[in-house]
């Protein structure tokens, strides 16, 4: 006998691996085409909000903001008053996945649960809602709230 000259034992079952990795592809094709574009390649729907007025108003603009899960946004935030204001989401933060918030040349990533915007200042933070809901947004100064400065956000589920 040669060393090396003998053939690997068929078992027979080879055609069943490949039966399983065929269903297995194709399983992940039917859920995720492969024409569907990954939700962070998506373009991003983009939402401005105010906090405040150049008056000095003490309220959101708008105060009512709707999204979509599933779908990127960029929520675009200015404060165009004379004093520094939050935007304060804590349970619509923990319904969504931040992509990043970018202002002043920075990118912070990771969970965000409340953004400080001094007179002047803009930041963008890009999203994509996962759990549908109603949330309270305010501003967290004392008295803002109180004055007025509340909204609500609504995260509809995707159609």
């Amino acid at each position: 006998m040669v060393l090396g000259s003998r053939k690997p034992q068929q078992t027979g079952l080879g055609w069943w691996k490949a039966l399983a990795w065929v269903i297995l592809g194709l399983g992940v094709l039917w859920t995720s085409p492969a024409w569907a574009v990954a939700p962070t390649q998506q373009p991003a729907e983009t939402v401005s909000i105010h906090l405040g007025t150049a008056a000095g108003e003490l309220r959101f603009e708008p105060d009512h903001l709707t999204f979509t899960a599933g779908q990127r946004y960029a929520l675009v935030l200015d404060n165009p008053s004379p004093e520094k204001h939050y935007f304060t989401a804590k349970d619509f933060a923990d319904a969504l996945w931040t992509q990043n918030v970018k202002t002043g040349g920075v990118e912070v990533k990771g969970a965000i649960h409340e953004l400080e915007l001094k007179p002047g200042a803009t930041a963008t933070w890009t999203m994509i809602p996962q759990k549908p809901g109603t949330y309270e947004l305010h501003c967290s100064i004392v008295g803002h709230a109180e004055a007025g400065m509340v909204g609500q956000i609504t995260i509809q589920p995707p159609a």
